[in-house]
């Protein structure tokens, strides 16, 4: 090669070198930029790591609040929001795009896929309180993203093990992706039985609530407010120890999974320990996420901190109980596999071919396929109860040693199933606790928890007591206002009458009281506070009896009329305080309210051409509200007669909202045992806690009302201020109202009322 085809051949490679030296920088400056938002990535994921951790916390304290060691899901389950912000915080361990080659980035792969598991045993209890259809839904869901996790990381670990040895280096990420795949098997082991668990002990609870019902009717109509109050707590016993998310925490799967997230929070700290020593020589920082990085491995592994509290609390109380348990039982009794475990699976496997399939040959075969799958199936839940039924027996027997040794102070006497030896209320509620077959029993400490939270609750409702309404039920003495509210004298101005519910008549006598003349605003307001608060508590009897909704036009009419009474005193836009200034006489806003209520229904029907408005029961709201006002003034104007005193006349109206409100307490035993008997296995423990309350608001009313003489009615009749009216009316004879009595009284205001009696009033209070 001569000297100029030597200098061509170097000028050419100098060419390349520097075409390369620039293609190298460029590709470099690229991956920069594409690695640049990175970091933020991270914070995302960081971000909705926060998210978990922070349900989780909030479900452990509330635990701890409510001394529900069971911990149940009440922020954080298992559905497709949380599935949704898991898969943000598992992107770590399936990235394969980032350099992750740094000590933290290694650990921050172990406490994604710790918190993975962490966090799966904190909502298996949620799986109780959900239906089939959403169940199958959210499980293959989280199959989907379980199996995909685990795909990634194996991935990631054969990619790497031309560069390392992974079994030394990833020994972690193999034992948690194991643990995550249990877990997954666990998951779906554990919603196998939620359907034939959920039947066995609605089953249960509906033997448990005839022996409750017939223990009820022993005491009649009228109830003692302590009888109430056991009636209460033998349901309320009855809601929490058959809620579906408890009885899945009581399950030794659930309990096994606790052990197993104890496991999995040692993993990660060994990952602490054992990283940096095997990563000698390595950067701590070396990722694309850079110093975010730091941010997602610090709070991961506080959710882990956070997160195993739950489930190493249900693990660690089983086994303590069972530990009590040690001996008394074979080994071969204490491994048995209940039928509800299986219950499910063999069901399935017996019953016929979802598909159509014609040939006989073919639909042979799938069947027999079918049994062969679930065959297997089976084996495999026979495997898994056992197992975790093994775990639990050897922990309690390491407890149980331990104990022995006096290592530790575990008294098993506070543990063992039974009831407080003092009180014979507690003995009688260990007849209501919900078991599963061969379940050993309720801690006697967890029993009384569940009693005191309910003590708790009515104790919550005394607090809440409305004192202006039990001011004003003192001045009644009878349940006369039922019967003089309405009168049959007064023409109706439709064939048919609407029906009457408590709230209505309330209202509308408010109204009228409101407008008499000569009545100070105090007393107006007064008397508002104390019918706002009896309509508080009407709404409970109305929803509770009114079970059909049949009467819901009418609670409307009552509810629309109350809003302008209560919060700008008036009646549909007619101002009442202004009615009363301008009248004279007790007659005038009398007459004027019952002719602008007949003006207002006439005009309505002389208008209406549809047939289905000849029903009273499809008017609209203020037609019903406008008959109302048109009767009961019509009802107080036939009552005075010509007598024009108006003085006394607020006095009585407030005596006959007194007595109405009365009469319709009377219902409130029946509405809290209503309550408390609630059908919805879901809604059964927020009905019963409901009834708690209602009885510690209202106890006090009702020691009030069971010094009086009740008529004897049946539930359904009493419900109704119809039925009064006819029963009291009948009681004490249809003679038309009229004046008895007219005097004055002075009061602390030194405004003077004359008492107006009608004529049957008068004869029945005195």
């Amino acid at each position: 090669m001569d000297s100029v085809q030597c200098r061509a051949l170097c000028d050419r490679w100098s060419e390349c070198s520097d075409v390369c030296d620039y293609d190298s920088e460029e590709m470099k400056y690229m991956q920069n930029k594409l690695d640049s938002p990175m970091p933020w990535i991270g914070m995302c994921i960081t971000a909705a790591s926060v998210v978990c951790s922070l349900a989780i916390a909030a479900d452990t304290f509330h635990g701890f609040r409510s001394k529900r060691l069971w911990f149940p899901c009440k922020y954080f389950s298992f559905n497709a929001m949380s599935l949704t912000i898991l898969a943000v915080t598992l992107k770590l361990p399936v990235d394969f795009t980032a350099n992750m080659l740094g000590i933290n980035e290694s650990i921050a792969r172990v406490s994604s896929l710790v918190f993975m598991s962490i966090v799966m045993a904190n909502f298996m209890t949620s799986l109780g309180s959900m239906d089939a259809n959403e169940m199958l839904l959210n499980l293959a869901a989280l199959g989907i993203l379980i199996i995909t996790v685990i795909g990634n990381v194996y991935l990631h670990l054969v990619t790497m093990r031309i560069y390392t040895d992974f079994l030394e280096i990833f020994s972690e990420e193999i034992v948690v992706t194991s643990f995550i795949f249990i877990s997954l098997v666990m998951f779906c082991s554990s919603a196998l039985t939620v359907i034939t668990t959920r039947s066995y002990i609605q089953c249960k609870y509906q033997e448990m609530h005839k022996i409750a019902l017939d223990e009820e009717k022993v005491d009649g109509p009228k109830f003692p407010v302590d009888k109430l109050r056991l009636v209460v707590k033998k349901y309320w016993v009855m809601a929490v120890t058959g809620c579906p998310q408890f009885v899945m925490a009581r399950s030794v799967i659930c309990t096994a999974s606790g052990l197993m997230c104890v496991l999995a929070a040692l993993t990660l700290i060994e990952a602490y320990i054992r990283t940096p020593i095997q990563y000698d020589g390595y950067q701590e920082n070396f990722s694309s996420y850079k110093w975010s990085i730091k941010w997602i491995l610090y709070v991961q592994s506080i959710g882990v901190a956070l997160g195993i509290i739950a489930p190493a609390f249900r693990w660690f109380t089983a086994a303590r109980f069972k530990c009590s348990d040690i001996g008394r039982k074979s080994f071969k009794t204490d491994l048995k596999i209940e039928t509800y475990w299986i219950q499910r699976l063999v069901d399935l496997r017996e019953s016929p071919l979802p598909l159509q399939v014609r040939h006989r040959k073919w639909k042979k075969f799938l069947h027999d396929v079918k049994r062969l799958l679930l065959n297997c199936c089976l084996g495999l839940q026979y495997l898994l109860v056992w197992a975790s039924k093994l775990v639990l027996l050897i922990s309690a027997s390491f407890f149980h040693g331990i104990k022995k040794l006096k290592i530790f102070v575990i008294g098993a006497s506070d543990d063992t199933g039974g009831s407080e030896s003092g009180g014979d209320a507690q003995l009688d509620l260990t007849r209501y606790v919900l078991l599963l077959q061969g379940e050993p029993g309720i801690p006697k400490k967890t029993l009384k928890n569940i009693g005191d939270e309910v003590d708790k609750v009515m104790e919550k409702g005394k607090k809440q007591k409305p004192i202006n309404l039990i001011e004003l039920l003192h001045k009644s003495n009878n349940f006369n206002g039922v019967r003089e509210f309405d009168n049959n004298q007064v023409p109706s101005l439709h064939s048919q009458e609407p029906p009457n519910i408590w709230s209505l008549p309330l209202v509308t006598l408010t109204c009228i009281a409101i407008a008499l003349p000569n009545v100070s605003d105090d007393n107006a307001n007064q008397l508002v506070r104390c019918v706002g608060e009896g309509l508080t508590l009407l709404k409970h009897i109305d929803k509770s009896l009114d079970k059909n909704g049949d009467l819901a036009i009418i609670k409307n009419a009552a509810d629309v009329e109350w809003v302008g009474v209560d919060f700008n005193c008036k009646w549909q836009n007619k101002d009442l305080r202004k009615i009363s200034r301008q009248s004279k006489t007790s007659k005038e806003p009398l007459e004027e309210l019952s002719n602008d209520a007949e003006r207002t229904v006439k005009k309505f029907l002389s208008e209406v051409n549809d047939f289905l408005m000849v029903k009273p029961l499809n008017w609209p709201a203020r037609i019903i509200a406008a008959n109302s006002m048109y009767r009961i003034s019509r009802t107080i104007l036939l009552a005075i007669g010509n007598n024009e005193t108006d003085d006394g006349l607020f006095d009585h109206l407030s005596l006959m909202i007194a007595d109405i409100l009365a009469a319709s307490l009377t219902n409130l035993p029946h509405v809290i045992i209503t309550k408390c008997h609630h059908h919805s296995l879901k809604e059964r423990q927020k009905s019963v806690r409901q009834a708690a309350l209602l009885l510690g608001e209202t106890e006090e009313i009702l020691q009030i009302l069971q010094q009086r003489e009740i008529p004897s009615f049946d539930p359904d009749r009493a419900a109704y201020i119809d039925e009064w009216h006819t029963f009291i009316k009948e009681d004490n004879g249809n003679s038309l109202a009229s004046i008895s009595s007219i005097g004055s009284e002075t009061k602390q205001s030194n405004e003077e009322h004359v008492a107006i009696e009608l004529h049957d009033g008068v004869k029945n209070r005195s």
